[in-house]
């Protein structure tokens, strides 16, 4: 259930469109939200650190990523109306 939900956060299809290895798309489609919720993927997250943490199989890299917005050439330096 959980490779069926990730391979649809990485390929984006609909739920309808899920290979039939992952079974019935009824099954990711329902249990993501609800697993959301009721906190399953916290307590997967927690116990995956953990067992990564035991093994000294635990390595933090940090990315920082900084994107730039420019404005239309255009938009630079107009006037607008009211102003001298």
């Amino acid at each position: 259930m959980i490779d069926a939900i990730a391979f649809k956060f990485r390929t984006g299809p609909q739920g309808v469109h899920l290979p039939e290895k992952y079974g019935n798309w009824r099954g990711s489609y329902n249990r993501r939200p609800r697993w959301a919720i009721d906190g399953t993927w916290e307590r997967v997250f927690i116990a995956l650190m953990a067992q990564a943490d035991a093994d000294e199989d635990l390595n933090w890299t940090v990315s920082v990523h900084s994107t730039i917005v420019r404005a239309h050439q255009h938009a630079v330096g107009v006037r607008k109306k009211g102003h001298l």
